[in-house]
């Protein structure tokens, strides 16, 4: 009986490791195969971008008269995979060159008829392939796709939603700013860049739409508007931007300072030290910044007011070095030895004098 039992025993036991043995065989060559597949795929990629860096060269060098010196591409455009590599690779192309080079590359792909791929994933459900779609519609300047591109503006995924107002302002212009209008969403700084970077002109009928955007509850959009107005020297909303020295945000009043200064007017000097005694403390450090670039000398009893009374000693740093810039160095010695400056005082100008302390 005990050997019956060992027998069964050992018997499991064999088709137990059996099973084991051929589970390690199977899992081995799962392993070769992907492995095998992921180099075939890696095979074809290179092949293939040699292939499509070849076709591109050859739009650009000879242009209409190119030849068609790589073979093969219109049978590879069956696959998926490989359409989307010339995709990809034609926009990325397309952002390093200019002119007539452009042109030639945005035939090739219309002339491949890659625009439907990029409509494709203008309508998958991942973000990320959405915002690709976009991307690619957008680079290759295919306005028809404007209205699917526009009605992605309230995406839920910042990725998607930047995309398509990063598309609006590059097919509309100024007026593709539209969005702001209702954006509930805040702009990025990277996104306003973006979007300041595409635009070489307002049109008419643009202040208006400032105004408006100027008095948005949304932080970022009065901000981006300030910028707006830096850039294109809108020299009607002194006024405007100047009232924003009381706005709520801090950043927004520090928008407001390098607004001011860009807009310059003989009163702005003025109206930033008026402003001073209200302001929080990371605000008075920009005024004080943007003082100091003026170097204006009638800002010069300013500076020294606020090195002897101000309670913050960064704020107190600030206007010792504006006064050095200025040209006060004297000044600046006397009081070194004016036994009614204070220890901290005297450190300060030391540093502002760039002496040993």
């Amino acid at each position: 009986m005990t050997l019956f039992i060992l027998g069964i025993s050992v018997h499991d036991l064999f088709l137990t490791f059996l099973v084991i043995f051929l589970l390690v065989l199977i899992l081995i060559a799962a392993v070769v195969f992907y492995s095998f597949y992921q180099y075939k795929e890696l095979s074809n990629i290179h092949e293939w971008s040699d292939l499509i860096d070849e076709k591109v060269s050859d739009a650009i060098v000879y242009g209409e008269d190119r030849k068609d010196t790589a073979k093969g591409l219109g049978g590879l455009l069956k696959f998926s995979s490989f359409r989307n590599l010339f995709l990809e690779k034609l926009v990325d192309s397309e952002k390093k060159f200019s002119g007539g080079a452009r042109l030639e590359i945005r035939k090739i792909f219309n002339d491949y008829d890659l625009r439907k791929d990029a409509f494709v994933r203008l309508r998958q459900r991942k973000p990320y392939l959405i915002a690709g779609g976009i991307q690619e519609l957008t680079t290759m300047q295919v306005a028809d796709a404007l209205p699917e591109i526009e009605g992605l503006l309230n995406h839920k995924s910042p990725q998607v939603y930047q995309e398509a107002q990063y598309a609006m302002v590059v097919f509309k212009g100024f007026q593709g700013l539209h969005f702001l209008d209702t954006d509930p969403h805040k702009i990025s700084e990277w996104q306003q860049l973006r979007l300041l970077r595409s635009l070489s002109s307002i049109t008419p009928g643009a202040e208006i739409m400032m105004e408006k955007w100027l008095k948005s509850s949304n932080d970022s959009v009065v901000i981006f508007t300030l910028r707006l107005l830096k850039k294109f020297q809108v020299f009607s909303f002194y006024k405007e931007v100047h009232f924003l020295l009381n706005h709520s945000s801090e950043d927004v009043r520090i928008q407001a300072v390098h607004t001011l200064v860009a807009l310059e007017s003989a009163s702005t000097a003025g109206d930033l030290i008026a402003s001073f005694p209200i302001q929080p403390e990371t605000v008075q450090l920009e005024l004080l910044e943007a003082l100091n670039r003026a170097k204006d000398p009638g800002c010069s009893t300013f500076f020294k007011e606020q090195l002897h009374n101000h309670p913050a000693a960064i704020v107190k740093i600030a206007a010792a070095e504006a006064l050095y810039a200025l040209g006060e160095e004297r000044y600046l010695t006397e009081q070194l030895g004016n036994c009614g400056s204070s220890e901290e005082v005297i450190l300060i100008i030391k540093h502002a004098l760039q002496l040993k302390i």
